[in-house]
Order: C-alpha cells, then sequence, then structure tokens
C-alpha cells in the first residue's frame, strides 16, 4: 500500500498513457486501411505525401510499445522494483506525441497541434517527476 500511496501520481499518469496509446495504436492496427486512407487525404498536400504508409507503421509501432512500457512502467512500479520502466514508457510517449504534433504542424492542421499539447503536458511532466 505504501508504493501505491508514494507513486500515485506516476501510476495515474502512467495509466492514462496506457489508455491512450493502446487505444490508438491497437486502432490503428485494426483499421489499418481507414487510417490509411483518411492520413493520405490529411497529407496529400504537405511533404509527407509519398510517405504516408511508413510513417503510419512507424508511429503505430511507437504508440503500442510506449503503452508496453508504460504498462511495465505501473507493474515495477507496484512491484517496488524501481521506475526505469515509468521514464522510459514516459518518454517513449513524448516521442510519440512529438511525431504526431510534427505530422499536424506540416499538415497545417493546427487545431490538432493543439490536441496533441494537452497530450504531451501529462507525458512530459512524468518524465520530469522521475528523471534520473
Amino acid at each position: 500500500m505504501n508504493t501505491i500511496l508514494s507513486h500515485a501520481t506516476e501510476i495515474l499518469l502512467l495509466a492514462f498513457l496506457v489508455i491512450t496509446f493502446l487505444q490508438s495504436g491497437l486502432d490503428k492496427l485494426l483499421n489499418w486501411k481507414g487510417n490509411l486512407q483518411w492520413l493520405r487525404g490529411h497529407f496529400s498536400k504537405s511533404p509527407l505525401k509519398g510517405s504516408v504508409p511508413a510513417l503510419l507503421l512507424v508511429l503505430t509501432l511507437t504508440e503500442l510499445l510506449a503503452g508496453i512500457i508504460s504498462a511495465g512502467g505501473i507493474i515495477q512500479l507496484l512491484s517496488g522494483a524501481g521506475t526505469q520502466w515509468a521514464f522510459w514508457g514516459g518518454v517513449t510517449s513524448c516521442i510519440a506525441l512529438l511525431m504526431l504534433l510534427f505530422g499536424q504542424r506540416i499538415a497545417q492542421d493546427y487545431a490538432g497541434a493543439q490536441t496533441v499539447v494537452i497530450y504531451f503536458v501529462p507525458a512530459v511532466f512524468l518524465v520530469f517527476l522521475l528523471q534520473p
């Protein structure tokens, strides 16, 4: 119980990241064609238009990795075995969000970019809390 209390903020932030990135990554896997079609349209007038399938694959893998590592971070914190997984879950989540932010800015979707920032704040706060 003491471990939960001493790491409650980190566990809640990690749970947020697990939900966010596992859902997003799984959605991309389960609806690959739909996501690819939408993104091709979204980036049709950008320098990224020819790279959409490869970028979608990289983003999907990064999101799934962020969710999995964050879940491992919760387990590690609850077991009292350290904070390494939690830290790297936060870092990987920040990388995924920076990828999304870059894409939104390149596509000139500034409202979409603002939304990404809302997710970035708790992720970077987690990294701040756990920095070695």
